[in-house]
């Protein structure tokens, strides 16, 4: 009880002169004392007492204050939240010693009653409130916010109704009936389908009438939407009972229906399946819901829901969160456990990253998998990462289910009313082991035997209802008939039935896509503009405002844009920004984030202007107009996460088609931070759960000397996964080339996630431009073929990706190798296989194909056309770094030397001394940027 010094340490005289300032000048005191002194004053008004009492008067006044201010501090430690455990014993308690008060102290008035909105009242009274209110059944977590009027607004709102339900008769109906479906429905799954798992939610079955209630109540207050995110244990109930998902439907799933051989759907298990919705509350509204797909890996759905939320919440709703809110059901493991839960929080009151309150609800099993929950963490909670972002916290008996109704009619309130995350921590157990068929005696055999004792949560709750006269003896069991019959009348047209259809892939904003077919990635979309049209453009994102004051090496940055464009001779920057503001102009959202990705790791992009001597910002692209409104460009520098930033992005692409979604690296090297949302949605996404998705990934990758961790962004991982057109890999080297592949993106009826390997060195490399006409002739080439050479001549074809290029295009120069053609392969996967075939039809001559690379041979692209060109009629060999287990060297001498022997090789000769010059040339430029 730190923040409670004042109280607790206080000495009576010292009291005494915080009393005399207080009378001349109530400001004068701390927020807390003021607070004290006004309930004291109100108290010596109804009772009033002689000035030579008041020191002592105050010291009992004072320990009564200190004992509310534990309670509320400390109270949540002493709960009856744990149904099957005893709690943990915690020191001081909260004897009425602890605050040095006394049993002979029960029947005094004190004036402190004032705080508790009791007015002067006796200790017995206050006592019995502050035990009501913290101590029952709701142990709540709040009082380290630091904001009053949050602290003001909990506390008058639980200890005015001191934590108690009184709900009307038609709710208690109404959660009597969730909890009948949700016992029901585990127990007719495991007696129908014996030996499936099915990652049961008994012993949580309050999470049914929570969730309910969360709707309804949501609704009430103006939420139109949410968008739920959870593990495997309780899915399928939650399907069932809160999004609706036809019974019939579930139960052809554990049939194995809805497999078809003729199609790439892969399918996955059916606790990993997503669902959406429409509800109709009862009172009438109408509310969406959507639960997202998610793969066993715990907490990974986490930031696609927040992804989602946020691209409704600015396409959908025009910004009003108020809206839309993301539920997020965690297990005590995981939230505890999971590093992703820590980087999705740091995103709640970001800028570029808010959804305006994330509702938390943790099925808090007390075990995870095997290990007890002693184990699992240091933290007294699995909820104390809430403090991370002062959210409040909710523990709650999962018992008491009016209880946690209460506790959720306060959070969505809360959420609602301050727009910040609340955690509701829902204390059960799990019936059975991790699945049905696993044993939990092996590991946990006393907390079991008290389980297998314990009764359900329906059969509680309708014990209490039938003592209380609520309802009849007989309504439970009519419920449960009634459901069962019907559970059954749905499996046996199931059985019945050969037609199951998944969840429509493309729906709502998807509407008008489609899936790829193989055929799709032999014709390039057009992407062409207008020269008028990226005139227009360019003037105006290369034009800075006069009336404020920028810093000069900005305005000489511009003033090159602006030559760049009256030389007719673009670089990376002008092709990608142009790019945008192409798409921007036609009325596309275009959303960039990313680590430094509003200036750009290395300097290049500037899509933010900053005003010299103030944090004024100006961003070029906002400038544009799409006819006359104003066009959605959003770039926003993100925190250091790589996992939850672009599982985020991932889910704002999953919910807007319509707009280009892209992720930058910091260093392509760093991507793997994220390796699990790479693996579990972006390549597979589409095949397990048919939902496709047009993400961006721009990865800085190319060997200059910056050693293992700033060289490689690991193409040789993403290309293993490429199989199916899941997704497109690409490297390209010309400015104009990056344009058109970044504007096909929007401009198919189909959407797949793009990995590019963009560039570092080329940024600034004076050959690594394009012309206008390079914009407005044309579109995106999967393979660019050597124009310095004619085919009668060519002995030799090398092949290579990205900034290799201009290194042997170097060589070719200097040495005026007319008999070497090096061919550009500017798209990876989907490998553009006739374009290759008709490369070795041209050249026909030539008798010797490599491919050649920067990579150690078991990386980059090789292994994987090792692989390819095992089916195309070309003799493909390698020239590479040898192969490595570390992705480069760190020393630069010995970058050099490596990277002249790949360019000498690719000749069969030596680098020579003018390839050699400009290698160490671009290492010492670019060596120093880490």
């Amino acid at each position: 009880m730190d923040n409670l010094s004042y109280l607790s340490n206080a000495h009576a005289s010292y009291i005494d002169s915080l009393y005399q300032s207080y009378k001349e000048d109530p400001e004068s005191v701390d927020f807390g004392w003021q607070k004290f002194f006004e309930g004291f004053d109100f108290g010596r008004e109804s009772e009033p007492v002689s000035a030579s009492e008041t020191p002592q008067n105050l010291l009992k006044e004072i320990n009564v204050m200190n004992m509310i201010y534990g309670y509320r501090q400390r109270g949540h430690l002493f709960t009856n939240t744990n149904p099957v455990r005893e709690r943990r014993k915690y020191f001081p308690g909260k004897e009425l010693e602890t605050f040095g008060l006394t049993e002979s102290d029960l029947d005094t008035v004190f004036n402190a009653g004032v705080e508790v909105g009791l007015g002067p009242a006796k200790l017995r009274d206050i006592h019995a409130l502050l035990e009501q209110t913290y101590c029952q059944s709701i142990g709540a977590e709040y009082v380290y916010i630091r904001n009053p009027e949050k602290l003001s607004w909990f506390k008058k709102r639980m200890e005015s109704e001191r934590n108690t339900p009184n709900l009307p008769l038609d709710t208690k109906k109404r959660i009597l009936k969730k909890l009948n479906e949700a016992v029901v429905f585990e127990n007719f799954l495991g007696t129908k389908f014996l030996g499936q798992k099915r990652f049961s939610l008994e012993g949580a079955e309050s999470l049914i009438p929570a969730l309910d209630y969360v709707i309804e109540r949501g609704a009430d207050l103006g939420i139109e939407e949410f968008v739920l995110g959870m593990a495997h244990r309780g899915r399928l109930n939650v399907l069932a009972n809160i999004m609706n998902k036809t019974y019939k439907d579930i139960f052809a799933e554990f049939e194995g229906k809805g497999y078809d051989e003729t199609k790439s759907y892969g399918g996955d298990v059916k606790y990993h399946l997503g669902f959406s919705t429409d509800v109709e509350t009862k009172s009438g509204r109408k509310v969406h819901l959507s639960l997202c797909p998610n793969p066993s890996h715990l907490e990974t759905v986490d930031p696609i829901v927040e992804g989602i939320s946020r691209s409704k919440i600015d396409f959908k709703y025009a910004g009003d969160n108020t809206k839309l809110a993301p539920i997020l059901i965690h297990g005590d493991a995981s939230i505890a456990g999971q590093g992703i839960v820590y980087e999705v929080l740091q995103m709640a009151k970001l800028d570029g990253y808010k959804t305006g309150g994330t509702i938390h609800l943790v099925i808090n099993n007390q075990v995870g998998f095997t290990t007890n929950f002693k184990d699992a963490r240091s933290s007294t909670y699995c909820t104390d990462i809430a403090k991370l972002t002062l959210s409040p916290v909710f523990h709650v008996n999962g018992d008491d289910v009016e209880a946690l109704i209460y506790a959720i009619n306060i959070a969505v309130e809360y959420r609602q009313k301050y727009k910040n995350d609340v955690f509701i921590d829902i204390l059960c157990y799990r019936r059975y082991g991790h699945n049905e068929s696993d044993e939990p005696k092996f590991t946990q055999p006393l907390l079991y035997k008290a389980i297998e004792q314990h009764p359900n949560p329906r059969e509680i709750y309708n014990k209490k209802l039938m003592e209380s006269g609520t309802v009849d003896a007989n309504l439970a069991k009519e419920m449960e008939k009634d459901f069962r019959n019907l559970l059954q009348e749905r499996l046996n047209e199931s059985k019945q039935s050969n037609v199951y259809e998944p969840n429509p892939m493309y729906s709502g904003s998807w509407s008008g896509l489609r899936s790829a077919n193989p055929e799709d990635f032999e014709v390039s979309a057009e992407t062409a503009v207008s020269r008028d049209q990226l005139l227009s453009i360019a003037e105006t994102i290369t034009t800075l405002p006069t009336d404020k004051k920028i810093f000069r090496k900005i305005e000489k940055l511009f003033e090159e844009r602006r030559k760049m464009v009256k030389n007719n001779s673009l670089d990376w920057a002008m092709g990608e920004l142009l790019a945008y503001g192409t798409l921007l102009s036609e009325g596309f959202r275009v959303r960039l984030s990313g680590q430094d990705v509003e200036r750009g790791t290395f300097s290049h992009r500037h899509a933010v202007v900053k005003v010299e001597d103030s944090e004024e910002e100006f961003v070029p692209l906002l400038q544009l107009k799409n006819g006359d409104k104003a066009v959605k460009f959003d770039v926003y520098n993100s925190h250091l996460s790589e996992y939850g930033v672009l599982g985020f992005e991932y889910g704002y692409a999953l919910a807007n088609p319509q707009a280009l979604v892209l992720w930058e690296a910091q260093f392509g090297d760093f991507v793997n931070g994220a390796q699990i949302i790479l693996d579990q949605y972006l390549v597979s996404a589409e095949t397990k759960w048919q939902r496709s998705n047009g993400v961006v990934l721009l990865l800085p990758h190319g060997y200059e000397g910056q050693g293992p961790e700033h060289s490689s962004a690991r193409m040789e991982r993403f290309l293993e996964s490429c199989a199916e057109y899941n997704i497109q890999v690409a490297n390209c080297t010309t400015p104009a080339n990056y344009f058109h592949m970044l504007r096909r993106q929007l401009k198919r009826d189909f959407r797949k996630p793009l990995v590019v390997f963009t560039p570092k060195s080329l940024l600034r490399n004076p050959l690594c431009v394009s012309s206008i006409e390079d914009f407005t002739e044309g579109q995106f080439q999967e393979v660019i073929d050597d124009t310095l050479v004619k085919a009668e001549d060519v002995k030799r074809v090398v092949f290579c990706t990205g900034k290799v290029y201009y290194d042997l295009l170097e060589k070719q120069k200097a040495d005026s190798r007319t008999d070497v053609a090096i061919v550009r392969l500017e798209q990876i996967y989907p490998l553009p296989i006739k374009k290759l075939e008709a490369i070795q039809n041209k050249y026909s001559k030539a008798a010797e194909y490599y491919w050649v690379q920067e990579e150690p041979e078991n990386m980059g692209a090789w292994p994987f056309l090792c692989r390819k060109f095992r089916n195309i009629d070309i003799d493909l060999k390698v020239i590479s770094r040898k192969e490595s287990s570390s992705t480069a060297t760190g020393y630069a001498k010995q970058h050099v030397s490596q990277q002249l022997y790949v360019i000498g090789k690719a000749f069969e000769d030596t680098a020579g001394k003018q390839v050699k010059k400009s290698v160490i040339k671009t290492t010492k430029k670019v060596v120093n940027v880490d």
